[in-house]
């Protein structure tokens, strides 16, 4: 009887192999690969383990178990990789707050953990995973531009509302929101955080939130209630996809919820084309 091969912690020695197997889809492995040209693959400077399973000197799938878990899989690898993902997974015990990725690799690896991690607080297994490759086919709202390192006080508000509309609770509820305003800072000093900002009120925002080589990954945006459904969040997106593809990688992507029409309608507007599918479990 053939036996599912047993996920192993990468080190330092298996980066080639992991920037071979996440060369396949740079839009779907956006943020791990991010991480790992940043950091490599070292558990103890990516700041979380990076599992991989495969034979020889490639690999079939990898996941990142930090903050997030983040399974990515070569097509017809998924089942197997989901297999040795979640072993690992029960045995470390559940130290995400997400599981999202890809969902051919994301729906066989939470079917195994359910009955262990479950109920989830939210589950939702159709997210289109759009990108855009070329210039916005829109004219780009002029006044969308990087939020300045002063106006972190002014956008926070803007991000806190977004993500508690978006992820259904506040972000404020842990540590008082000390690690959540840090990481927009973090955004913000790195030219990655986007607004349009006027007398001291965010009426859009976005941030590009995963950034690798060849593809960066848009997420959190947002418009002020009063002004949706006027086409401010098309412009705004366009200048975002401007700007990121003039600044940072030659390919935007975002994935979106598959319920949200509009959404999905305005992306399609600037220019954005479904490649691919993610799915995310929150807890």
């Amino acid at each position: 009887m053939l036996r599912t091969p047993a996920a192993r912690v990468l080190d330092e020695a298996d980066e080639p192999a992991v920037h071979r197997l996440l060369a396949t889809d740079p839009v779907a492995a956006c943020v791990i690969a991010g991480r790992v040209e940043a950091a490599g693959t070292a558990a103890v400077s990516l700041g979380a383990p990076l599992w991989g399973i495969g034979s020889g000197r490639e690999l079939d799938a990898i996941c990142l178990a930090g903050a997030n878990l983040i399974p990515f899989a070569l097509p017809g690898s998924e089942r197997a990789a989901a297999v040795a993902f979640a072993e690992r997974a029960r045995r470390a015990g559940r130290r995400c707050s997400t599981i999202v990725g890809p969902s051919a690799a994301v729906a066989p690896l939470w079917d195994l953990l359910a009955p262990a991690w479950g109920p989830a607080r939210d589950h939702r297994p159709r997210q289109p995973l759009m990108a855009i490759d070329g210039p916005p086919a829109v004219a780009p709202e002029p006044r969308v531009r990087p939020v300045r390192p002063g106006e972190l006080d002014v956008l926070l508000p803007a991000a806190v509302a977004m993500f508690t509309e978006e992820v259904g609770v506040s972000p404020l509820r842990v540590d008082g929101g000390a690690g959540y305003r840090a990481r927009v800072d973090e955004l913000v000093r790195a030219g990655q955080s986007l607004a349009w900002i006027e007398d001291g009120r965010v009426l859009f925002k976005a941030e590009i939130g995963a950034v690798c080589r060849a593809t960066c990954q848009v997420q959190g945006v947002w418009v002020a209630p009063p002004l949706r459904g006027q086409g401010i969040g098309t412009a705004c997106t366009a200048a975002v996809v401007e700007y990121a593809r003039a600044v940072i990688a030659p390919v935007v992507s975002l994935y979106v919820n598959d319920y949200n029409a509009r959404a999905r309608a305005s992306y399609r507007r600037v220019g954005f084309r479904e490649v691919g599918e993610y799915a995310s479990v929150l807890f």
